[in-house]
Protein backbone atom coordinates (compact mmCIF):
# COMPACT_ATOMS: atom_id res chain seq x y z
CA UNK A 1 0.00 0.00 0.00
CA UNK A 2 1.23 2.90 -0.99
CA UNK A 3 2.24 5.98 1.65
CA UNK A 4 -0.66 8.35 2.49
CA UNK A 5 0.05 12.15 1.73
CA UNK A 6 0.95 13.12 5.42
CA UNK A 7 3.82 10.41 5.47
CA UNK A 8 5.32 11.91 2.58
CA UNK A 9 5.11 15.35 3.81
CA UNK A 10 6.72 14.25 6.96
CA UNK A 11 9.51 12.52 4.52
CA UNK A 12 9.80 15.47 2.99
CA UNK A 13 10.56 17.84 6.00
CA UNK A 14 12.89 15.71 7.86
CA UNK A 15 14.65 15.25 4.34
CA UNK A 16 14.74 19.10 3.62
CA UNK A 17 16.42 19.88 7.04
CA UNK A 18 18.71 17.08 7.25
CA UNK A 19 19.62 16.13 3.90
CA UNK A 20 18.26 14.05 1.33
CA UNK A 21 18.01 9.99 2.79
CA UNK A 22 17.73 10.92 6.33
CA UNK A 23 14.66 8.96 5.76
CA UNK A 24 13.23 6.17 3.72
CA UNK A 25 10.77 3.86 3.21
CA UNK A 26 12.01 0.59 4.88
CA UNK A 27 11.20 -1.50 1.70
CA UNK A 28 14.28 0.93 -0.14
CA UNK A 29 16.96 0.45 2.17
CA UNK A 30 19.63 -1.38 0.31
CA UNK A 31 20.12 -5.11 2.09
CA UNK A 32 23.03 -5.64 4.97
CA UNK A 33 25.94 -6.45 3.55
CA UNK A 34 28.24 -9.61 4.41
CA UNK A 35 31.48 -10.97 4.41
CA UNK A 36 32.90 -14.32 4.23
CA UNK A 37 34.63 -15.68 7.30
CA UNK A 38 36.42 -17.75 5.33
CA UNK A 39 34.75 -20.75 6.99
CA UNK A 40 31.39 -22.34 5.52
CA UNK A 41 30.60 -23.51 8.85
CA UNK A 42 30.89 -20.16 10.37
CA UNK A 43 29.29 -18.01 7.58
CA UNK A 44 26.05 -19.85 8.31
CA UNK A 45 26.00 -19.44 11.42
CA UNK A 46 26.41 -15.95 11.75
CA UNK A 47 23.32 -15.86 9.12
CA UNK A 48 25.45 -15.30 5.59
CA UNK A 49 28.65 -13.62 7.08
CA UNK A 50 29.95 -11.19 8.88
CA UNK A 51 27.25 -8.10 9.11
CA UNK A 52 28.80 -4.94 7.10
CA UNK A 53 28.99 -1.48 8.88
CA UNK A 54 28.55 -2.81 12.19
CA UNK A 55 30.70 -3.58 15.11
CA UNK A 56 31.34 -7.58 15.61
CA UNK A 57 33.34 -9.09 18.81
CA UNK A 58 35.41 -12.01 19.02
CA UNK A 59 36.17 -13.79 22.61
CA UNK A 60 37.30 -16.30 24.51
CA UNK A 61 40.09 -17.73 26.58
CA UNK A 62 44.03 -17.03 25.30
CA UNK A 63 44.87 -19.66 22.35
CA UNK A 64 41.27 -20.39 21.47
CA UNK A 65 41.40 -18.89 17.80
CA UNK A 66 40.30 -15.59 18.15
CA UNK A 67 43.18 -13.98 16.37
CA UNK A 68 42.94 -16.90 13.84
CA UNK A 69 39.89 -16.66 13.00
CA UNK A 70 39.90 -12.83 12.15
CA UNK A 71 43.02 -13.86 10.05
CA UNK A 72 41.44 -16.14 8.03
CA UNK A 73 38.23 -14.02 7.66
CA UNK A 74 40.59 -11.19 6.04
CA UNK A 75 42.17 -13.82 4.04
CA UNK A 76 39.17 -14.80 2.30
CA UNK A 77 37.88 -11.32 1.80
CA UNK A 78 41.15 -10.28 -0.10
CA UNK A 79 40.67 -13.53 -2.38
CA UNK A 80 37.21 -12.06 -3.44
CA UNK A 81 38.75 -8.47 -3.88
CA UNK A 82 41.88 -7.42 -5.31
CA UNK A 83 41.38 -4.52 -3.49
CA UNK A 84 40.07 -5.01 -0.06
CA UNK A 85 42.49 -3.28 2.21
CA UNK A 86 42.27 -3.62 6.30
CA UNK A 87 43.42 -0.94 8.84
CA UNK A 88 45.08 -3.44 11.59
CA UNK A 89 45.42 -1.72 15.08
CA UNK A 90 47.85 -4.13 17.06
CA UNK A 91 48.03 -3.59 20.23
CA UNK A 92 49.69 -6.60 20.94
CA UNK A 93 52.01 -6.70 17.98
CA UNK A 94 51.54 -7.89 14.64
CA UNK A 95 52.97 -11.37 13.33
CA UNK A 96 52.96 -10.58 10.18
CA UNK A 97 55.06 -14.26 9.23
CA UNK A 98 52.31 -16.02 10.60
CA UNK A 99 49.71 -13.96 8.64
CA UNK A 100 51.12 -14.80 5.43
CA UNK A 101 51.01 -18.96 6.45
CA UNK A 102 47.10 -18.11 7.03
CA UNK A 103 46.69 -16.79 3.74
CA UNK A 104 46.62 -12.91 4.47
CA UNK A 105 48.25 -10.52 1.44
CA UNK A 106 50.34 -8.41 4.26
CA UNK A 107 50.98 -5.85 0.92
CA UNK A 108 47.09 -4.77 1.56
CA UNK A 109 47.30 -5.19 5.36
CA UNK A 110 48.29 -1.41 7.38
CA UNK A 111 48.95 -2.25 10.97
CA UNK A 112 49.15 0.86 13.35
CA UNK A 113 51.21 -0.45 16.29
CA UNK A 114 49.72 1.10 19.39
CA UNK A 115 48.36 0.56 23.37
CA UNK A 116 47.16 3.91 23.84
CA UNK A 117 43.19 3.32 24.69
CA UNK A 118 42.12 7.31 23.35
CA UNK A 119 45.16 7.23 19.68
CA UNK A 120 43.65 3.27 19.19
CA UNK A 121 39.90 4.56 18.85
CA UNK A 122 40.77 7.88 17.27
CA UNK A 123 42.39 6.72 14.33
CA UNK A 124 39.72 3.70 13.93
CA UNK A 125 37.05 6.00 13.86
CA UNK A 126 39.35 8.29 11.16
CA UNK A 127 39.98 4.90 9.27
CA UNK A 128 36.20 4.52 9.03
CA UNK A 129 35.40 8.17 7.99
CA UNK A 130 37.85 8.11 5.49
CA UNK A 131 36.25 4.81 3.85
CA UNK A 132 39.90 4.13 2.23
CA UNK A 133 40.00 0.76 3.65
CA UNK A 134 37.78 -2.32 3.76
CA UNK A 135 38.13 -3.57 6.97
CA UNK A 136 39.06 -2.40 10.32
CA UNK A 137 40.19 -4.87 13.12
CA UNK A 138 41.46 -4.61 16.55
CA UNK A 139 43.79 -6.95 18.50
CA UNK A 140 42.90 -6.51 21.21
CA UNK A 141 41.22 -4.68 23.70
CA UNK A 142 42.85 -6.25 26.98
CA UNK A 143 46.14 -4.72 25.88
CA UNK A 144 44.83 -1.32 25.57
CA UNK A 145 45.47 1.13 28.29
CA UNK A 146 43.59 4.34 28.71
CA UNK A 147 45.49 7.88 29.11
CA UNK A 148 44.09 7.91 32.90
CA UNK A 149 45.44 4.88 34.15
CA UNK A 150 48.82 5.65 31.81
CA UNK A 151 49.76 8.57 33.57
CA UNK A 152 48.92 7.32 36.78
CA UNK A 153 51.88 4.89 38.90
CA UNK A 154 51.54 1.24 39.77
CA UNK A 155 50.41 1.77 43.12
CA UNK A 156 47.63 4.04 42.20
CA UNK A 157 44.39 2.46 41.05
CA UNK A 158 41.97 3.34 38.65
CA UNK A 159 38.73 2.54 37.84
CA UNK A 160 36.57 2.06 35.09
CA UNK A 161 38.77 3.92 32.80
CA UNK A 162 38.73 1.88 29.80
CA UNK A 163 34.76 1.27 30.36
CA UNK A 164 34.48 4.75 30.02
CA UNK A 165 36.29 5.63 27.10
CA UNK A 166 35.23 2.39 25.30
CA UNK A 167 31.73 3.60 25.79
CA UNK A 168 32.32 7.03 24.40
CA UNK A 169 34.38 5.21 21.65
CA UNK A 170 31.56 3.36 20.42
CA UNK A 171 28.88 6.43 21.36
CA UNK A 172 31.04 8.53 18.44
CA UNK A 173 31.62 5.42 16.17
CA UNK A 174 28.12 5.08 14.84
CA UNK A 175 28.26 8.18 12.60
CA UNK A 176 31.29 6.93 11.33
CA UNK A 177 30.85 3.88 10.12
CA UNK A 178 27.13 4.79 8.74
CA UNK A 179 26.66 4.38 5.21
CA UNK A 180 23.80 5.54 3.14
CA UNK A 181 20.25 4.40 3.30
CA UNK A 182 19.62 4.76 -0.52
CA UNK A 183 23.12 4.36 -2.52
CA UNK A 184 25.28 1.49 -2.81
CA UNK A 185 28.59 2.04 -0.85
CA UNK A 186 31.48 0.08 -0.56
CA UNK A 187 30.65 -1.92 3.23
CA UNK A 188 32.98 -2.03 6.56
CA UNK A 189 33.79 -4.52 8.27
CA UNK A 190 34.35 -3.82 12.05
CA UNK A 191 36.09 -6.68 14.07
CA UNK A 192 37.30 -6.55 17.65
CA UNK A 193 39.07 -9.08 20.09
CA UNK A 194 38.84 -9.32 23.21
CA UNK A 195 39.60 -11.99 26.27
CA UNK A 196 37.85 -13.21 28.71
CA UNK A 197 38.71 -12.44 32.41
CA UNK A 198 37.55 -13.59 36.00
CA UNK A 199 34.93 -12.03 37.81
CA UNK A 200 36.31 -11.27 40.71
CA UNK A 201 34.29 -11.30 44.06
CA UNK A 202 31.53 -13.32 41.87
CA UNK A 203 30.12 -17.05 43.07
CA UNK A 204 28.52 -19.13 40.49
CA UNK A 205 27.78 -23.05 41.20
CA UNK A 206 29.00 -23.93 37.65
CA UNK A 207 33.10 -22.70 38.70
CA UNK A 208 34.75 -19.65 38.18
CA UNK A 209 32.33 -16.84 36.33
CA UNK A 210 34.05 -14.98 33.70
CA UNK A 211 33.38 -11.44 32.43
CA UNK A 212 34.68 -9.52 29.34
CA UNK A 213 36.79 -6.01 30.13
CA UNK A 214 35.48 -3.04 28.62
CA UNK A 215 32.13 -2.72 30.28
CA UNK A 216 28.48 -3.58 29.34
CA UNK A 217 27.84 -0.76 27.11
CA UNK A 218 29.81 -2.43 24.54
CA UNK A 219 27.77 -5.57 25.06
CA UNK A 220 24.56 -3.00 23.88
CA UNK A 221 26.73 -1.87 20.64
CA UNK A 222 28.07 -4.78 19.22
CA UNK A 223 25.94 -6.56 16.40
CA UNK A 224 27.85 -9.66 16.99
CA UNK A 225 29.27 -11.20 19.47
CA UNK A 226 30.81 -14.35 19.05
CA UNK A 227 32.65 -16.61 21.73
CA UNK A 228 35.64 -18.96 20.82
CA UNK A 229 37.11 -21.55 23.08
CA UNK A 230 39.47 -25.19 22.09
CA UNK A 231 37.33 -28.17 22.66
CA UNK A 232 39.79 -30.55 21.75
CA UNK A 233 43.62 -31.12 19.74
CA UNK A 234 44.18 -33.00 16.62
CA UNK A 235 46.76 -35.16 16.95
CA UNK A 236 48.37 -37.98 14.46
CA UNK A 237 51.00 -40.84 14.41
CA UNK A 238 54.44 -40.43 12.92
CA UNK A 239 57.14 -42.51 13.46
CA UNK A 240 58.22 -42.41 17.03
CA UNK A 241 55.06 -41.00 18.29
CA UNK A 242 52.25 -38.65 17.61
CA UNK A 243 52.46 -34.85 16.68
CA UNK A 244 49.74 -31.83 17.73
CA UNK A 245 48.92 -30.52 14.17
CA UNK A 246 45.61 -28.73 14.76
CA UNK A 247 42.75 -28.18 17.19
CA UNK A 248 39.30 -27.93 17.09
CA UNK A 249 37.55 -24.18 17.27
CA UNK A 250 34.22 -24.07 18.73
CA UNK A 251 32.51 -20.89 18.05
CA UNK A 252 29.22 -19.94 19.68
CA UNK A 253 27.01 -16.76 19.20
CA UNK A 254 26.39 -14.92 22.28
CA UNK A 255 24.66 -12.26 20.53
CA UNK A 256 23.42 -11.71 16.93
CA UNK A 257 21.16 -9.18 15.46
CA UNK A 258 20.65 -10.59 11.81
CA UNK A 259 20.29 -14.49 12.83
CA UNK A 260 19.53 -16.73 15.36
CA UNK A 261 21.81 -16.61 18.92
CA UNK A 262 23.33 -19.30 20.51
CA UNK A 263 23.85 -21.20 17.56
CA UNK A 264 27.48 -23.48 17.28
CA UNK A 265 30.13 -24.10 15.02
CA UNK A 266 32.90 -26.39 15.23
CA UNK A 267 36.18 -25.70 13.29
CA UNK A 268 39.00 -28.46 12.95
CA UNK A 269 42.25 -26.12 12.09
CA UNK A 270 45.69 -27.05 11.45
CA UNK A 271 48.59 -25.16 12.70
CA UNK A 272 51.14 -27.74 10.97
CA UNK A 273 50.69 -29.69 8.36
CA UNK A 274 49.18 -33.08 8.42
CA UNK A 275 50.11 -36.10 6.24
CA UNK A 276 47.15 -38.07 6.52
CA UNK A 277 44.37 -35.33 5.39
CA UNK A 278 46.96 -33.31 3.35
CA UNK A 279 45.75 -29.89 4.68
CA UNK A 280 48.75 -27.63 5.24
CA UNK A 281 49.21 -25.44 8.06
CA UNK A 282 47.39 -22.53 8.23
CA UNK A 283 43.97 -24.18 6.38
CA UNK A 284 40.48 -24.98 7.94
CA UNK A 285 39.26 -28.47 7.29
CA UNK A 286 37.14 -27.50 4.69
CA UNK A 287 36.04 -30.20 3.73
CA UNK A 288 34.27 -31.47 6.92
CA UNK A 289 32.29 -28.34 7.17
CA UNK A 290 30.94 -28.84 3.56
CA UNK A 291 30.22 -32.48 3.63
CA UNK A 292 28.51 -31.45 7.61
CA UNK A 293 26.12 -28.56 6.07
CA UNK A 294 25.39 -30.38 3.13
CA UNK A 295 23.72 -33.18 4.80
CA UNK A 296 22.72 -31.10 7.13
CA UNK A 297 20.65 -28.53 4.63
CA UNK A 298 19.31 -31.93 2.83
CA UNK A 299 21.87 -31.31 -0.47
CA UNK A 300 23.49 -34.68 0.23
CA UNK A 301 21.67 -37.26 0.60
CA UNK A 302 22.70 -41.31 2.16
CA UNK A 303 21.17 -43.93 0.32
CA UNK A 304 22.48 -47.09 2.22
CA UNK A 305 26.03 -46.68 1.69
CA UNK A 306 26.22 -44.29 -1.35
CA UNK A 307 26.18 -40.37 -0.57
CA UNK A 308 24.35 -38.41 -3.45
CA UNK A 309 24.75 -34.97 -4.18
CA UNK A 310 23.46 -33.04 -7.76
CA UNK A 311 24.65 -36.50 -9.95
CA UNK A 312 27.44 -37.37 -8.09
CA UNK A 313 27.67 -40.33 -5.94
CA UNK A 314 30.65 -41.73 -3.51
CA UNK A 315 30.29 -44.65 -1.94
CA UNK A 316 31.59 -44.52 2.01
CA UNK A 317 32.45 -41.41 3.54
CA UNK A 318 35.91 -41.81 2.52
CA UNK A 319 35.50 -41.18 -0.84
CA UNK A 320 33.16 -38.18 -0.49
CA UNK A 321 35.80 -36.64 1.72
CA UNK A 322 38.22 -37.43 -0.52
CA UNK A 323 36.31 -36.28 -3.56
CA UNK A 324 35.35 -32.88 -1.35
CA UNK A 325 39.28 -32.00 -0.67
CA UNK A 326 40.53 -32.52 -3.92
CA UNK A 327 37.41 -31.14 -6.32
CA UNK A 328 37.00 -27.65 -6.49
CA UNK A 329 34.14 -27.14 -8.45
CA UNK A 330 32.30 -29.11 -6.16
CA UNK A 331 33.37 -27.27 -2.98
CA UNK A 332 31.73 -23.92 -4.97
CA UNK A 333 28.87 -25.19 -5.85
CA UNK A 334 28.25 -27.36 -2.25
CA UNK A 335 29.22 -24.37 -0.87
CA UNK A 336 26.51 -21.79 -3.11
CA UNK A 337 23.52 -24.45 -2.49
CA UNK A 338 24.07 -24.22 1.40
CA UNK A 339 24.62 -19.90 1.23
CA UNK A 340 21.61 -20.16 -1.29
CA UNK A 341 19.08 -22.04 1.68
CA UNK A 342 20.71 -19.55 4.23
CA UNK A 343 20.06 -16.39 1.89
CA UNK A 344 16.14 -17.61 1.07
CA UNK A 345 15.56 -18.60 4.64
CA UNK A 346 14.64 -21.97 3.67
CA UNK A 347 16.94 -23.75 6.84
Amino acid sequence: MPLNDDCRALMARINKKYGPGSVVVASKMPSVPRFTSGSLSLDVMLGGGWPGNQWNEILGAESSGKTTIVHKTIAANQQRDPGFTTFWVAAEGYDHEWAKILGVDVDRVIVFETNAMEDAYSEMIKAAESRAVDAIVLDSYPALVADDESGKDMDEATMASGARVTGKFFRKVGAATRRSLVEEERPLLCLIVNQFRDSIGVWSPAGTPKTSPGGRAKNYAYYTRLETSRTEWIDEKRPGGSVRVGQVIKVKTLKSKTSAPQQVASLRFYFANSTTTGIRAGEYDLASQLITQGIYHGLIRLEGAWYKYRGFQWHGEKKLTSAMREDLDIQQQLADDVMSIIRTGDA
